[in-house]
C-alpha cells in the first residue's frame, strides 16, 4: 500500500477516495470464505488498488496475499461508492470507498493465513455468518445474494 501511504504523507488525515475490490470466494458447498482481521472483525479478502492496476488484478493480488489461494474467473457483482461508504479509521484518517465487488468459485492452492492482516480464515454458510461482520461487508453479500434471486 504504497500509494496510499504516499499520499498520507501529503494530505495527512483528510478524506480521500481511494479505490479498492474484495472477492467473495464460495466452495463447492457454496460456502463464503470470510477473513477475521486483526482489527478484530470479520470480512472480506480485498483491498485498496495499486498504481497500475486494473480492479481485477487488485482483487487477485489481495486474494494472494491474505489467504494464500489463486482464484480464477471473477464475475463483477457491483461497484459500490457514496457517503454511506465514508470511513474514519483508528488512526483518524477519513476516506470515501470505491469499492468492485466480485465473485469466484474457482480457487486453487492452500489456505494460509497472513498474520499482519488476519487471524483466521473460515468458510461459513450464507445463513449463518459470524458474529463480527462489518455492515459494508453485508451489503456486499446481500448483494451476491439478490443476484442469485
Amino acid at each position: 500500500m504504497d500509494y496510499v501511504r504516499d499520499l498520507r504523507e501529503l494530505v495527512g488525515h483528510r478524506p480521500l477516495i481511494l479505490t479498492g475490490s474484495v472477492v467473495l470466494i464460495l466452495n463447492e458447498n457454496e460456502e463464503l470464505l470470510l477473513q477475521h482481521r486483526t482489527d478484530g472483525g470479520w470480512g472480506l479478502p480485498g483491498g485498496l488498488m495499486e498504481l497500475g492496476e486494473s480492479m481485477e488484478d487488485t482483487a487477485r493480488r489481495e486474494v494472494k496475499e491474505e489467504t494464500g489461494l489463486v482464484i480464477g474467473g471473477l464475475k463483477l457483482i457491483d461497484v459500490f461508492s457514496g457517503p454511506e461508504f465514508y470511513f474514519k479509521v483508528s488512526n483518524g484518517d477519513e476516506l470515501y470507498s470505491v469499492t468492485a465487488v466480485y465473485v469466484t468459485n474457482e480457487v486453487k492452492g492452500n489456505l494460509e493465513v497472513d498474520e499482519n492482516e488476519s487471524l483466521d480464515i473460515q468458510y461459513f454458510n450464507l445463513n449463518d455468518l459470524p458474529e463480527g461482520l462489518t455492515d459494508e461487508y453485508y451489503v456486499y453479500i446481500n448483494s451476491y445474494i439478490k443476484h442469485l434471486i
